[in-house]
């Protein structure tokens, strides 16, 4: 096995589609069929159903591109390791992050690290919650920013710290009767439509316990796909909507307001996460640890 048929295989797997694949990896299309031809004829099976123009994986490919994505990350991994050791600090980091923490927490503090080590690179992938967690394992990105932190007695194959807790606040309208108070209680919401992220979000989840816990339901009335597009409803004057504080620090609509709630248990960890069975390579290493220290600073200057 090649290590060139491995990397043909990889992308034609995740296009599902050869000419798609061939113009990726700038060879002819002929190539990739010819290696991907040589690649099942080597393990005796057929790795791909073809349906026209396009193929899907078989049963077995499928097995076999878990396994082989797994195998390609820890080799460009090792490649990888051998140049930052060389020097770390112009090395990349990969991370991913949840879409929540695009706006304002991670380029401040990818901007302080470039400050420090200005020839560090990133790159960057943002994913639901539980992908995130599953992106670390298989080492398709080898950190992760996250909120809430998980839970790692249960998580075995991740490790990682919690960097600070945060409020989770109320947006309303501007005209809403509770728009000049200092806080609110989250129950004196309960006669609002709310506006929330899809189910597939894990914030929407902490959304509704939040209500339940202060004896209500939410009464759903839109669904966004986004903070920006709650945001957007928020302003429109078409529903309430509870955030993460970090996505209105200086990004507070237009028509809308920002209230505290007093309820003592609206709040969410924020996280780094990263695999047991890899260790992190030397640039990762550096930006785990400035994390771990930014944040300390941070926590103790609001204590």
């Amino acid at each position: 096995m090649e290590t060139r048929q491995i990397q043909y295989f990889l992308e034609v797997a995740k296009r599902e589609h050869v000419t798609e694949a061939a113009d990726v990896l700038h060879v002819a299309q002929s190539s990739v069929s010819r290696q991907i031809f040589n690649l099942e004829n080597e393990l005796g099976v057929k790795l791909f159903i073809r349906e026209g123009r396009r193929v899907k994986l078989t049963p077995l490919g499928r097995i076999f591109f878990e396994r082989m994505k797994q195998v390609w990350n820890m080799m460009e991994d090792a490649k990888r390791e051998v140049e930052e050791h060389l020097n770390p600090e112009r090395g990349i980091v990969r991370i991913a992050f949840p879409i929540s923490m695009a706006a304002h927490t991670l380029p401040s503090i990818i901007s302080s690290f470039r400050t420090r080590y200005p020839e560090a690179k990133f790159q960057m992938s943002n994913a639901l919650y539980y992908d995130l967690i599953d992106g670390v394992i298989t080492g398709e990105f080898n950190l992760a920013m996250i909120a809430p932190m998980p839970d790692q007695e249960k998580e075995k194959k991740i490790k990682g710290a919690t960097l600070f807790t945060e409020n989770i606040v109320a947006l309303i309208p501007i005209h809403h009767p509770l728009s000049d108070r200092k806080s609110i209680r989250l129950r004196e919401l309960k006669d609002d439509p709310f506006c929330v992220l899809p189910e597939e979000f894990i914030f929407r989840k902490q959304v509704v316990e939040g209500c339940n816990d202060a004896g209500f339901s939410p009464q759903i009335a839109f669904e966004g796909k986004d903070i920006d597009a709650l945001k957007g409803l928020v302003s429109a004057g078409l529903g309430v909507a509870l955030m993460p504080e970090m996505t209105l620090i200086d990004n507070t609509p237009r028509s809308t307001v920002m209230i505290p709630i007093s309820d003592a248990n609206l709040t969410r960890t924020v996280g780094v996460i990263y695999p047991t069975q890899r260790k992190l390579l030397p640039t990762e290493s550096l930006f785990y640890n400035f994390l771990l220290e930014t944040y300390e600073r941070l926590n103790e200057f609001r204590e």
